[in-house]
């Protein structure tokens, strides 16, 4: 059974627009995130193919975008339907519980009772019927007072991925597959997420929460409560001309936390965390192996190739290339490997040590070579 009409129309879609993604350097940089870019050739952007899968479900009036000051003009040339009320604008990251709670916080002054579901806008979904039935079941569980996530049916032993602990089925009206969360677990070894799969009571992370705004805020609040106050006093004065000098001086205070470790973990500990189980197709595109597994369509032998006008020559070559200076790359007898040419930087790697890449970031932040990220 389905959420009640009056659940759904209460929904409200909100989605963080952050993050650089810096597994994905040299193509995804600060002024280029990881959303802005199509990495599936569907001819969209990641954010824009996000807007697109929640616009059935709660209308376009009804979808709010968190994201940076400096992406304004970038996020809303991606989405003209974008209702300029429901932007959200971050001077500088604080993580997801200040971005989500924020958001929770502006809504639930503007309409009590509203129930929002938090998705990210650099995430691949397949399947949106499924997808959609999914969101309405954690809505249902979400009126009932549970914090939801959604997680998804494991298919390989994955350690690119959080896990989610699964423990008994629920009794929730119109929620009929829900199921307790007992734990959160992060990225495990290869050996450990061979056990979860075998295991079955382990799903994917794919960081979609759902939840009544009023209990998202008494949770964040519980654990955190100066996070909380910070919040509550800038939804106070969002729809106000005091807005600009609050945000000033209450954001950059604000406490930078992941929502898993402020909301989901000790909500999971309470038994009030509630996870639907997704049947539809996910990845986060966290790294460049996962985009190439997009493009080969599961055929590891496969050579994907991004990049308008990307001049590549292969043979008997697999892995992907992305390619945006339009200088030749010829390939021959390398497997799974990692080309990504731009201007300024080129990268050359694996598969298997696609996840590095991060390193390789956090080493220019270092050496001070932050021209290129």
């Amino acid at each position: 059974m389905p959420a009640t009409s009056d659940a759904l129309a209460r929904f409200y879609s909100v989605i963080p627009a952050g993050g650089i993604g810096s597994r994905l350097w040299p193509l995804s940089r600060a002024d280029a995130p990881k959303f802005l870019h199509d990495l599936t050739g569907s001819g969209q952007t990641l954010l824009r193919d996000t807007w697109d899968r929640l616009a059935p479900l709660s209308g376009d009036q009804r979808i709010m975008v968190v994201t940076g000051r400096a992406h304004r003009a970038a996020v809303e040339a991606q989405l003209p339907e974008l209702a300029d009320h429901n932007v959200v604008l971050e001077s500088e990251p604080r993580e997801s519980t200040a971005a989500i709670g924020l958001a929770a916080a502006i809504l639930e002054k503007r309409e009590p009772g509203v129930i929002i579901g938090s998705f990210a806008a650099d995430h691949v979904i397949k399947g949106p019927i499924l997808f959609r039935q999914a969101v309405a079941e954690a809505v249902a569980a979400a009126d009932a007072g549970y914090i939801v996530t959604i997680g998804i049916r494991p298919t390989e032993p994955a350690i690119g991925f959080g896990y989610i602990k699964t423990s008994g089925a629920l009794d929730i009206i119109g929620a009929d597959s829900a199921l307790s969360v007992d734990s959160f677990v992060e990225k495990p070894d290869l050996a450990t997420a061979r056990g979860y799969l075998k295991n079955g009571h382990y799903l994917w992370n794919a960081g979609m929460f759902i939840a009544r705004a009023d209990r998202l805020l008494e949770e964040i609040g519980a654990a955190e409560p100066e996070l909380l106050a910070g919040l509550l006093e800038l939804a106070e004065v969002w729809d106000t001309p005091r807005r600009g000098a609050v945000v000033d001086r209450v954001w950059p205070r604000l406490k930078k936390i992941a929502i898993d470790y402020s909301v989901a973990e000790p909500v999971a500990a309470k038994g009030k965390l509630a996870v639907i189980p997704g049947q539809f197709d996910w990845d986060d595109v966290g790294d460049f192996a996962s985009i190439a597994k997009i493009h080969a369509n599961g055929r590891k032998r496969d050579l994907a190739i991004l990049g308008e006008g990307a001049r590549v020559l292969a043979d008997s070559s697999s892995g992907i290339v992305v390619s945006h200076t339009g200088r030749m790359i010829a390939l021959i007898g390398v497997e799974d490997i990692v080309v990504v040419d731009t201007p300024d930087a080129l990268l050359v790697t694996t598969s298997a040590n696609a996840q590095k890449v991060k390193a390789v970031v956090d080493a220019l932040k270092l050496s001070g070579s932050t021209d290129v990220l």
